[in-house]
């Protein structure tokens, strides 16, 4: 089964951001792809409004999770759905979490990821300055769910810099992990290509990283470079800057050789809380 991984350049007009990303999703349709994944605030990027967005989403009166469900009816597409701001389900009124939506070929949701790390951190760029806390709450949920094309763990962007989470993802039986991205050009420059590569290689994972490549409201301007990774750590498929569509297909066999022959989940020496020991152990 095929995937495609979405580059976008969002700015800050809801809809003139959806209709791009539908012109792409239709191009990974047509592509083959069964799977597609949206880079990180693929709606809207340098609003201030994010909490005004997001409790329009849960009260069933913003524009963004209506277009999601008919764009995955009408494409046969499973999507998974960058970030939206959306606060907790059936608290409409709460701060939004940063919220990667899957979201399966009939429309329904299948899956819901809130960002577990938020980037807090001072950036030697023009803006200079980053608090996501100050818009979002923390995610607490490592999410992991099965698809046409395999089981998916679904992480975002800064997540990027704590391997435990991808750890644990894959103890969970994660064969993709996503992760919709918006990394600064600085950053970006620094660190991407290692983190989405080091990710992959660890967890023995394919590493679907969407992305925004390019400048933005705010002033942002963010690296790009969407990728699709294999689980050897080889770069599939990689896009600079601007809008791209990314395609590859999932391996199983090669997958399974790969972690057949380096079993690195049965060697681990350190566990987190809840993480499984193997049955020597125990």
């Amino acid at each position: 089964m095929s995937f495609a991984v979405i580059q976008m350049v969002s700015q800050s007009d809801v809809l003139a951001n959806l209709a791009q990303a539908r012109r792409l999703l239709e191009d990974a349709a047509a592509g083959g792809a069964k799977l597609a994944v949206l880079p990180e605030n693929f709606a809207a990027m340098g609003r201030r409004d994010v909490a005004d967005i997001g409790r329009a989403e849960a009260l069933g009166e913003g524009p963004i999770l209506p277009w999601l469900k008919q764009t995955a009816r009408d494409l046969t597409l499973w999507i998974v759905a960058g970030t939206l701001p959306l606060p907790p389900k059936d608290q409409p009124h709460a701060k939004s979490n940063a919220c990667s939506l899957l979201i399966d070929d009939q429309g329904e949701i299948v899956a819901r990821y809130d960002k577990l790390h938020l980037f807090d951190v001072d950036v030697a760029d023009a803006r200079g300055r980053y608090r996501e806390s100050d818009d979002y709450a923390f995610g607490g949920n490592v999410v992991v769910a099965d698809t046409p094309v395999g089981r998916l763990g679904l992480t975002v962007c800064y997540d990027l810099r704590f391997p435990e989470l991808y750890s644990e993802l894959r103890a969970a039986g994660a064969e993709l992990i996503t992760a919709p991205s918006a990394f600064t050009a600085v950053t970006g420059a620094a660190h991407w290509d290692v983190l989405i590569r080091a990710r992959a290689i660890e967890t023995q994972c394919y590493l679907l990283a969407a992305a925004q490549g390019g400048v933005h409201p705010g002033p942002r301007e963010t690296h790009g470079h969407a990728a699709i990774v294999d689980p050897w750590g080889r770069v599939l498929a990689q896009q600079d800057q601007g809008e791209a569509v990314l395609l590859a297909e999932r391996d199983s066999t090669e997958q399974a050789s790969i972690r057949a022959r380096m079993p690195v989940v049965a060697h681990r020496r350190f566990f987190s809380q809840g993480a499984q020991r193997p049955a020597s152990e125990r």
